[in-house]
């Protein structure tokens, strides 16, 4: 696609959502430098998708310490689990699962699921939206970041984007999310990196075109004229049915279409991965999570709200998990649970559980290292309302290793996604094997506007630039979005012109710099050493 009708076509999307029948597109994104180079795409393969547990998991009576039984019994006497219903472990005498997780022990049992103990974060908030904030930018707590991990990386691979693309190297959206909108995770330093799609009924009338009659009315009119700009002027939105309409799933697993929002969602995402989609990370969620109240049902504690959360997360991964072996996708997806936090100790007097600290992650997959990565959490014999369990393992450690071990990123390029160093555990098998030429070829896909040399660099830098003309903004932010140093803000005759960055009243570590020539935009990493 040209410049300009890059441009044109995909600019209103960039700042107004275009709606299909409800199915908002947000194709967002970032951008590389001036020559058009010669590069044959090479597929990464590796696919990541991220199931986001929505309001707290409660962590205690999901992966059970068997072994605090008796003292976990007295602090939640109202809400614990039978010892006899809990789901024993292959190998493991002092932990189960919850009873309704039939499909993830048996996943366990086979090798393809993995647990982290007790994640969580120093310092934790225990605000839904801001520890969900931390979660997803991979900030500290005392610090607000407003670009997301997942957004960070896919920058880093495609520092072009979206100036560009699509493209041949990379004709599809680099993450989809299933949601109203696309969420922080995926948010880059200045722009979205992601597109999403509203719910999976919207998808299948996106792949079928079988959309529900519009009314026979001016604004029945409007709509189908909007189903049809966006249909025609979308190029993700195609690339999405195209994929669709290639794609199938082979399990029969999946519960029927209305029963397991979260299975319809995985059964998009392997429809779609079986399709030829080259998206790398796909999000997904379930809901309800928060049970301050009812989390089970009196006097039957194996059920009740939380008992179907978590049946319906471990027949969607169990099916998803099925359906990408039969498809022959197995070495290529990995699966990785999170939530805000967990909860207390100690249940309520209504039943159910607050807000609290760490809780377990689940990865699933071919290449994960199966079994339990750390102990039990100790539960004493006096446990107090506002007891939690302490973190055993930082999330952030968690996301490292993902990066690291399945997206094959170098130990600086994980520390400038991630803001800063954190150590990597030990729960994938080496698979990568994507050389770092075949990586440059798809980073220099696009267009490039704006670059930096040299980088890393260690006092200065010199940022070159390309204007086509008119008003030229160049800002420099640090990892927490903020604005340390405007460069240019003025108006630049068309060429390529250079400006330098004097950083060395700056402390190390990763900074961005963003370009801005009229409608262009593009932001990109560069990092200091001293």
């Amino acid at each position: 696609m040209k410049r300009k009708e890059f441009l044109q076509s995909t600019i209103p999307f960039a700042t107004l959502p275009v709606l299909m029948n409800g199915l908002p597109l947000h194709a967002l994104g970032q951008p590389d430098m001036m020559n058009t180079l010669s590069k044959a795409f090479v597929n990464t393969d590796h696919v990541l998708v991220l199931i986001q547990m929505n309001g707290g998991n409660d962590g205690l009576n999901t992966v059970i310490p068997v072994d605090q039984y008796s003292n976990l019994s007295k602090a939640r006497s109202n809400i614990m689990i039978p010892l006899s219903k809990v789901l024993v472990l292959d190998g493991e005498d002092n932990t189960g699962f919850h009873p309704s997780m039939t499909g993830m022990r048996d996943l366990y049992d086979n090798g393809k699921l993995t647990v982290v103990q007790s994640v969580g974060y120093p310092n934790p908030n225990f605000s839904h939206f801001r520890s969900t904030d931390i979660w997803h930018t991979a900030s500290d707590s005392n610090e607000e970041w407003h670009s997301g991990w997942v957004g960070r990386y896919l920058s880093n691979e495609f520092p072009n984007y979206p100036v560009g693309f699509p493209n041949d190297d990379m004709p599809d959206p680099l993450v989809l999310q299933i949601g109203s909108v696309v969420s922080t995770v995926c948010q880059g330093v200045s722009v979205n990196m992601g597109m999403a799609i509203s719910d999976p009924d919207a998808y299948y009338q996106l792949v079928t075109g079988n959309y529900t009659q519009s009314p026979n009315n001016r604004a029945g009119k409007e709509l189908d004229y909007i189903r049809l700009v966006a249909q025609q002027s979308n190029a993700y939105g195609q690339a999405v049915k195209t994929a669709g309409e290639k794609g199938n799933n082979k399990t029969t697993k999946y519960p029927d279409a209305g029963e397991n929002r979260l299975a319809d969602q995985l059964k998009i995402v392997a429809q779609l991965i079986s399709g030829g989609l080259k998206t790398r990370i796909y999000v997904v969620n379930i809901n309800g999570f928060d049970t301050h109240a009812s989390q089970v049902v009196a006097g039957s504690t194996d059920t009740g709200v939380h008992a179907n959360l978590l049946s319906d997360l471990s027949e969607a991964i169990d099916a998803f998990q099925d359906d990408i072996e039969q498809l022959g996708l197995k070495d290529r997806v990995l699966g990785m649970t999170y939530s805000e936090f967990g909860r207390r100790i100690a249940s309520n007097f209504s039943s159910g559980t607050d807000h609290g600290a760490a809780a377990p992650m689940f990865l699933f997959g071919a290449n994960v290292k199966p079994g339990l990565l750390g102990d039990n959490p100790t539960i004493g014999d006096n446990v107090q309302v506002q007891d939690n369990v302490p973190m055993q393992y930082d999330f952030r450690s968690v996301y490292a290793s993902v990066l690291k071990d399945w997206f094959c990123l170098e130990d600086t390029e994980v520390d400038s996604v991630m803001g800063k160093s954190h150590d990597t555990l030990s729960v994938l098998n080496d698979t990568c094997n994507t050389s770092s030429a075949q990586r440059e070829a798809l980073r220099r896909s696009g267009e490039a506007y704006v670059m930096n040399y040299p980088n890393p660099f260690t006092a200065y830098t010199t940022i070159r630039y390309e204007s086509t003309g008119g008003h030229i903004l160049i800002q420099v932010f640090n990892n927490q979005g903020q604005v340390i140093e405007t460069l240019v803000d003025s108006e630049i005759p068309h060429g390529e012109h250079e400006v330098v960055f004097d950083a060395s009243n700056h402390a190390a570590g990763t900074y961005y710099y963003r370009y801005q020539n009229g409608e262009l935009q593009q932001t990109k990493p560069m990092i200091l050493v001293k």
